[in-house]
């Protein structure tokens, strides 16, 4: 099974949550399900969230796809999101 996990900064979470939401559909036709959605106990807007993705391929494209680095600076990602693909 593979696995996408991604770890950023936000600048509100609240604002972040109604944004990162807003994406479900399109996080589904790339073949990611939200398994875990975290925040930092010292931290809480420290994001962490663990994907199940059905296809690496698909899921490395999501995130590099054009327009997603305006929609994490819209959403108030703070810097570069950490993305990892991961497999048991």
């Amino acid at each position: 099974m593979h696995y996408l996990m991604a770890r950023h900064r936000v600048a509100d979470f609240d604002k972040w949550s109604v944004v990162f939401r807003s994406h479900a559909g399109a996080q589904r036709q790339a073949g990611l399900h939200v398994l875990h959605l975290l925040r930092g106990a010292a931290d809480p807007n420290l994001v962490v969230i663990l994907f199940r993705a059905d296809d690496p391929a698909k899921a490395r494209a999501f995130t590099e796809a054009p327009g997603a680095s305006e929609a994490a600076e819209a959403s108030g990602v703070i810097g570069t999101p950490e993305i990892s693909l991961l497999r048991d």
